[in-house]
């Protein structure tokens, strides 16, 4: 499999059109899934009849720059969650989100924090990059502070999608936050917790 980047303590790779099962075990956990359906898994078909293929196909239609890249623990490849750099579907190559979907036993230990700071430094050293977002619920303050750490800044309040407005805090709606290439600080986030 194909090297995407790799942390001192993460490797992110391309997924494997066979790899479905990765991810429907991550979004079968309540935890996981808690600010993103309320806890309801995603239905498996979802990534069986299409979903990955989607994913593998946005590694060409970006020619490898940007996507959904499977994290592994580089120190014994164990499937921990997934980052993604990527520009809306029909938006400018210059502007992406980072996302990042983690299992539960991944928390708490810096891994979000580390990736996407080296993400970031990615983004704005190799790929041309002027601005990253990322957007979260109100309610989920983990999320908040990994982009807070690697120097990302609140920019504007955001509605809460309507397929999401069964979620517990949606009446809260959430936070986009942003970081431009001018305001990227290459020491932010480098720093652990």
């Amino acid at each position: 499999m194909d090297t995407y980047l790799q942390t001192e303590r993460v490797t992110l790779r391309r997924f494997g059109i066979d790899e479905a099962d990765l991810l429907i075990e991550l979004d079968s956990d309540p935890a996981v899934m808690r600010y993103l359906s309320g806890g309801a898994p995603t239905p498996p078909e979802l990534y069986r009849d299409g979903g990955v293929a989607g994913i593998v196909a946005s590694y060409d239609r970006w020619a490898g720059a940007f996507g959904l890249f499977a994290a592994y623990e580089t120190a014994d490849d164990a499937f921990v969650g997934w980052f993604c750099l990527r520009p809306e579907r029909d938006g400018p190559l210059d502007e992406v989100e980072l996302g990042y979907r983690l299992r539960q036993a991944a928390w708490g230990r810096g891994l979000a924090t580390e990736v996407s700071a080296a993400l970031l430094a990615k983004a704005f050293t190799e790929l041309d990059v002027r601005l990253v977002w990322g957007e979260t619920m109100a309610l989920n303050h983990a999320s908040q502070h990994v982009m807070e750490k690697v120097g990302m800044v609140v920019t504007q309040t955001v509605e809460t999608p309507e397929d999401m407005l069964a979620v517990e805090g949606a009446e809260l709606g959430g936070f986009r936050y942003e970081i431009t290439r001018e305001q990227w600080d290459p020491e932010q986030g480098a720093r652990r917790p």
